[in-house]
């Protein structure tokens, strides 16, 4: 793997990473830097509205990137998804789309999209391969948020034919680590289970209560190991082909609870909600096209990983 002495395409480069202030794209700036970016700019909301083709305009004339690493997102658990469908497709939608088209108008070096697992058909066998992405229509809770992220590899395919745009699209697995997000109504599966476990642990509660019935399984990958194979992908990559980063390794949703009970020393009862939806069945990747073409994989052990979230959060908690 590239290091901050190593010689990389984006030594040098001026380098706008959308997201750049959020959980994943915290840890690209960092790496970028270490790689010798000349410049890692970071366009805020207050600022520069993403979703409006004038704003994105502006932020291309003030920031002036070579390379474009588009990671912002608006997206949530399950429950956010349910009750956001329209706001999630419109906003991940229009961002994509506006940051594309400016991108073409300034040809720009390189477009990098970070999509999303959630493009996958609902019943996609597993492991999940790329070539499975048009084989059926994503989980119905997630599918408006899913389906506007694997538009955006569609408009990046058809723009590097039609107009020489160099691109490249990623498919990270569900990420974790610390600097997650935590909030009770917006936070993915990992985050919510250590918050509540960690607070059922200081408030001495006997229970815990969790969505649907646990038989679900997900994949998860460490923010580390992803924004490693993200930035990998802009060094050696100038086609969108869809490439998925993940360990390639599941588990359920109730061995995955009890996991994160245990190591946050919660030892009361875990209750299951079966009238909440348990999301997609399986999610497990298939992550050969990553190590043939990127020469990456994932090193942070689960557990390993899942101390240091645990750890982070009871110490930004306090």
């Amino acid at each position: 793997m590239p290091t901050s002495n190593s010689k990389t395409p984006l030594a040098g480069a001026r380098i706008v990473v959308t997201g750049g202030a959020g959980f994943l794209g915290r840890v690209v700036v960092e790496k970028l830097r270490a790689r010798g970016a000349r410049e890692v700019l970071v366009p805020r909301r207050s600022a520069f509205d993403l979703t409006r083709e004038g704003d994105v305009a502006a932020m291309y004339e003030a920031m002036k990137p070579d390379i474009v690493f588009h990671l912002a997102a608006e997206v949530g658990g399950i429950g956010a998804n349910m009750a956001n469908p329209g706001r999630y497709f419109f906003a991940n939608m229009a961002m994509a789309l506006h940051l594309i088209e400016e991108a073409r108008k300034r040809a720009l070096g390189k477009f990098v999209q970070v999509g999303t697992i959630c493009a996958y058909p609902k019943m996609t066998p597993v492991p999940f391969r790329e070539a499975d992405l048009w084989d059926g229509y994503p989980e119905e809770t997630n599918a408006p948020y899913g389906i506007a992220k694997k538009a955006a590899m569609v408009m990046l395919d058809a723009y590097n034919r039609q107009y020489g745009l160099k691109s490249t699209y990623l498919l990270p697995v569900n990420l974790y680590g610390p600097g997650d997000n935590f909030d009770t109504n917006t936070s993915h599966v990992i985050p919510a289970l250590v918050r509540k476990c960690v607070e059922a642990v200081d408030a001495g509660a006997p229970t815990i209560d969790c969505w649907g019935t646990g038989s679900a399984s997900r994949e998860f990958l460490y923010v580390d190991d992803a924004a490693e194979g993200v930035i990998r992908a802009a060094e050696v990559l100038d086609t969108p082909e869809p490439i998925n980063l993940g360990t390639g390794r599941e588990i359920t949703i109730r061995d995955l609870v009890a996991l994160v009970a245990k190591l946050c020393g919660f030892t009361g009862e875990i209750r299951w909600d079966a009238s909440k939806p348990d999301g997609q069945p399986r999610r497990c990747l298939d992550v050969s096209r990553a190590d043939a073409l990127l020469d990456w994989r994932a090193h942070v052990g689960f557990e390993d990983g899942l101390r240091k979230t645990i750890e982070w959060y009871r110490t930004s908690s306090r």
